[in-house]
């Protein structure tokens, strides 16, 4: 069995994903695990660099763009994590979703297997992630975006107090970005899930599109009893959105995400008239594209 299963979904980012291969490929202090690119129709010639360049990674290779999850799950099956209560007895003992965008440090892999290792607690963890400017990518620890930790962020409360414990609370501003701790999500650029995790609640929802998925998927594990956790002892790099900056359609999924989380996770107990209120700003930020989305449940469910 090995240590790590790493799934890296690419579409179109050649040259960012050139380098995070070459990373993953130098790391030291790990030596069972498995590279898998996933790539979603690439025109760039990204699937002929990866064989090229990186025969020790394995391919394959999507007919069309079919979205992050849905592709992620492609990898993970291929791993041998198949479905919750379903899962190959070679599947790795850990699963890793890396974002081609990424470049790692040499021991990032063994450190962060050792960091969940050591905390048999943990389902899910993610490291601190940084910029290319250097600053903190806020997304790598997070809160569930609830009816009332999304006001908070998106009234400015969450600006004008960034260190109190409540108004903070999305980007847990309030804690030094140093210090470890429990969160609620950690981000799918880097998002490493235990293999007894992922046999309790499945893998990601493909009813998402992009955006979204990790969140739920942190929701589920959360709620399985296991804990997610962050670990700045470990930095990685981010050059965020190299894919989805090329994506017209990047803005609106992010919306329709957060209608399908929460939708899925919230509505039953929201009041009416809050509900009323939560569906009037989804369609205020997302545009009127989102109302046909508002106007069939089913489509995002």
């Amino acid at each position: 069995m090995h240590d790590l299963g790493i799934v890296i979904v690419n579409w179109n980012t050649r040259e960012f994903l050139r380098r995070c291969l070459e990373t993953v490929v130098l790391s030291s202090g790990i030596d069972r695990y498995r590279a898998i690119v996933v790539d979603n129709a690439s025109t760039d010639g990204s699937v002929e660099m990866v064989r090229q360049l990186f025969p020790q990674v394995e391919v394959i290779v999507n007919d069309a763009n079919i979205g992050y999850p849905r592709a992620n799950n492609v990898g993970l099956r291929h791993l041998g994590y198949r479905a919750a209560g379903d899962v190959a007895e070679t599947a790795p003992r850990y699963a890793l979703l890396l974002n081609p965008d990424t470049e790692l440090p040499r021991d990032a892999l063994s450190r962060m297997v050792s960091f969940m290792d050591s905390r048999p607690d943990i389902g899910a963890a993610g490291p601190k992630l940084l910029l290319a400017d250097g600053s903190l990518d806020k997304a790598c620890r997070r809160g569930f975006p609830t009816p009332l930790v999304s006001f908070y962020h998106y009234s400015g409360l969450a600006r004008l107090f960034p260190r109190n414990r409540r108004f903070g609370r999305y980007n847990m501003t309030f804690a030094d970005e140093d210090a470890e701790l429990e969160v609620d999500s950690v981000v799918g650029a880097y998002m490493q899930v235990r293999r007894a995790a992922i046999e309790r609640v499945g893998l990601l929802d493909e009813v998402f599109f992009m955006y979204g998925e990790d969140i739920d998927w942190a929701f589920r594990i959360k709620e399985a009893g296991y804990k997610v956790w962050y670990h700045p002892a470990v930095t990685v790099r981010h050059f965020k959105r190299a894919a989805s900056r090329k994506n017209p359609k990047a803005q609106f999924e992010f919306w329709r995400a957060m209608l399908i989380f929460y939708r899925k996770h919230f509505r039953r107990t929201t009041f009416f008239p809050l509900h009323l209120l939560i569906l009037t700003a989804l369609l205020f930020k997302g545009g009127p594209g989102l109302w046909q989305e508002i106007r069939n449940p089913k489509a995002t469910q």
